[in-house]
This record gives C-alpha cells, sequence and structure tokens, in this order.
C-alpha cells in the first residue's frame, strides 16, 4: 500500500508532494513524488494535495473514550477506547488510571495485564500511566484524597508485577516522604517519573528531577502555580530542560496565552500533546462518572459539581489544532509534540513516533481543516473518513 501526493512529514524532511510505501506492517521507503516508484500489485492512495501525512499521534494521558473507562476493569472498554483514539489519529496510547481504592486500581491493572497490546482496529497500547495515588491533597483536582497513600516503591512492584510489567508512566507529587526514593525506583526501572497533583517548591522539583524525574503532568493544572518570590511547580518545571512538560490544548484547562508562554519557554523540544479526556468523549453532553465521581459534561468542559474541571473531551487533532492557533507553531513542531516526544519518552521512538524506513507504519493524514482524513496501525487501515481514497 502506498500514499501518495501529499505532504509527508518523515523524519528525513519534508516532502510537499510525497509518499510513503507500507510493507508487511511497515514503512519501507518514503520521498518526493518524482522518485516514487511503486511496485507491481501496490494498492495507491492518492491524496488531496493539501493533505498532510503525519506519524501516528501517541497520548500518554488518557482514562478514557466513547463510554468506556479505565478503571471499569473490562477489556470491552479497552478496546472501545482503541477503537475510538484512531478516529482523532491516536495510534498508540497509555491507558490512564484514576486514584481510587486500592482494589479498584488493582482490577484495572489486571484487566490491563490481560488486555492484548495491540486492540483489533484500534489504537496499540504502549503501556499504563498510573496516574496517583502518590499525590499532594493540596492539588487534587478531580482525583480523591481518602485514596491518597503515603509513596512506597514496594506498593508500586507489586502493582507493576500485577499489571504484567506494563507501568510506564507514575504520575507523582515529588514533596512527600517517601517520594524521592520512589522516583530512583521509577527512573532506575526505565519508567517515567512525572510531576503531577504537586505543590512542590522551585527546590523540591530540581530535586526530583536530580533523582530521575523527566516529565510533568498536565502542566499548570494540579500543580503549584507561578508567583513572582516562588516560581514553584509550574515555574520549575518550565525551566528544567531535563523535564518535558504534558499540556491538555483545549483552551479550557490551560488559558491559550499561557500556552504560547509554555511554548516560548520550553519550544516544541519540551511539550507533549495530551487529551486526559474521560469516557464522555465522543458522546452528547450529560452526566458521566470518574472514579466514582458525578462529571457534569456541556460542550467541551467536563466538571465536578464543584466546578472543578474533571478530565477533558478534548481529542488529538482538536489539540494539534489549538496548539497551532495558540502559538503559530510549525506542522514539524506538531509532529515532536504529538508523536516524538512521546515516542523518546517511552523509549520507543526506534519503532513509532515517526516516518523512516524500518518503523512501524503507524500514520494520521489530517486535512488542511484539522480533520483526520485516514489512520494507519501497523500497516493496517482502521479509519476512512472518505471522500479523498482512490
Amino acid at each position: 500500500m502506498a500514499l501518495t501526493h501529499a505532504a509527508v512529514y518523515s523524519e528525513s524532511g519534508t516532502f510537499k508532494q510525497g509518499y510513503v510505501l507500507i510493507k508487511e506492517g511497515k514503512i519501507a521507503e518514503t520521498g518526493p513524488m518524482e522518485k516514487a516508484d511503486l511496485p507491481e500489485g501496490c494498492i495507491e492512495i492518492r491524496l488531496d494535495e493539501t493533505a498532510e501525512v503525519l506519524p501516528g499521534m501517541i497520548d500518554l494521558h488518557i482514562h478514557g473514550a466513547g463510554g468506556a473507562d479505565v478503571m471499569d476493569g473490562d477489556p470491552a472498554a479497552i478496546q472501545t477506547m482503541a477503537e475510538q483514539l484512531v478516529r482523532e489519529g491516536t495510534t498508540c496510547f497509555l491507558p490512564t488510571t484514576m486514584t481510587s481504592a486500592k482494589s479498584e486500581i488493582e482490577r484495572a491493572l489486571m484487566n490491563l495485564a490481560d488486555c492484548t497490546s495491540i486492540p483489533v482496529n484500534g489504537a496499540e497500547i504502549a503501556g499504563i500511566h498510573l496516574e496517583g495515588p502518590f499525590l499532594s491533597p493540596k492539588r487534587a483536582g478531580a482525583q480523591l484524597p481518602s485514596h491518597f497513600v503515603k509513596p512506597d516503591a514496594a506498593l508500586f512492584q507489586s502493582w507493576q508485577e500485577l499489571s504484567g510489567g506494563k507501568i510506564k508512566q507514575v504520575t507523582l507529587a515529588p514533596e512527600l516522604d517517601g517520594e524521592l526514593e520512589l522516583t530512583r525506583h521509577l527512573s532506575e526501572a526505565g519508567i517515567i517519573p512525572s510531576i503531577g497533583h504537586s505543590d512542590a517548591l522551585f527546590q523540591e522539583v530540581q530535586l526530583a528531577a536530580d533523582a530521575g524525574a523527566n516529565q510533568a503532568t498536565h502542566l499548570f493544572n494540579g500543580m503549584r502555580g507561578l508567583h513572582h518570590r516562588e516560581a514553584g511547580t509550574a515555574g520549575a518545571v518550565l525551566l528544567d530542560k531535563r523535564i518535558r512538560c504534558e499540556i491538555i490544548a483545549d483552551g479550557i484547562h490551560v488559558a491559550p496565552e499561557m500556552v504560547q508562554l509554555a511554548y516560548r519557554l520550553k519550544g516544541a523540544e519540551g511539550i507533549i500533546l495530551i487529551t486526559d479526556s474521560m469516557r464522555a468523549k465522543g458522546l452528547e453532553d450529560g452526566t458521566y462518572d470518574l472514579g466514582g465521581q458525578s462529571v457534569y459534561v456541556k460542550g467541551n468542559r467536563a466538571e465536578l459539581e464543584s466546578g472543578a474541571l474533571a478530565g477533558s473531551v478534548l481529542k488529538m487533532n482538536e489539540a494539534v489544532k489549538n496548539m497551532r492557533a495558540f502559538t503559530g507553531c510549525s506542522t514539524e513542531e506538531i509532529v515532536r509534540m504529538a508523536s516524538v516526544n512521546p515516542a523518546k519518552q517511552l523509549g520507543i521512538f526506534d519503532r513509532k513516533g515517526s516516518i523512516a524506513a524500518g518503523k512501524d507504519a503507524d500514520l494520521t493524514v489530517l486535512s488542511r481543516e484539522g480533520e483526520v482524513l485516514l489512520t494507519i496501525c501497523r500497516g493496517e487501515m482502521v479509519y476512512d473518513k472518505g471522500g479523498r481514497r482512490t
């Protein structure tokens, strides 16, 4: 199969009129159309010249979609999420848990251990994001403080065994007693220690980074903000080049001006686009459950009864469109924030995150308006909006 005549954003450069040849689930070659020599019998998908072929997007932080939630503890819920995500251009994701009773977290982890890493006709599971319960009650957000526990490497390790070794990212508050020890344990095991739901001071974040923390969960949300006499958690992660920052670019969780501030300070190299979406994504307005709490969804907002934001209904292609509008960033920079950076964080850039020969054929095709036209996972077309295919 080959995608042709569209702009191709490859690892080696951008081809304004390019092609991508796919063989046996892998990218075989890519280049400008004038050098295309498609093999006999190849299925050619001729795209509009205004379309953009990007590497499949990777969402490191997502709780649910399409009526399903990771905490349902049901294989069907994970399959539903995987099928929903390809419609927004996501080809790989980390199902993300909520802080809940230990038994509920364990049920979700055991379910994910049993789920195939490659759902049928859906985005691939790259691992698990454990959000909590090692969090600060001062910055709980939509997480339930009644279930927060003291950082404990032994407890984490027991959960890692239940998950089949699939936990790849842990959100934690570095100022808590025992958190630095857990951060070191995670870092040494190749797991992302991500600073979040934290009231940490500037120096406490620096100590966490020294211990191996290299990411911040949903920048500005659930963390001590900027102050002119104490830069806080947000200021520390903005200034520390060792730390990449997740951003929910929906214009609700973070004001466009603050997204632009983060972009200017961190650059595309330091930002990871995420959705942090909950089960209402893709559904109508109404009342939904998130970790045992009622969430009221109207338009693009998802809130608890208190008015606190409770995840999002953001889609990755919408995050891309918003990021362009908020910052004026280039498509090459979008590729870095939505694909390259998360793949590097996960340690899978050798096979994911860019368009290059030998890598998995995970691709998304966007229209000029940011709509997803096609999504290909591991060489299989899993979503086709129609209208552009010949």
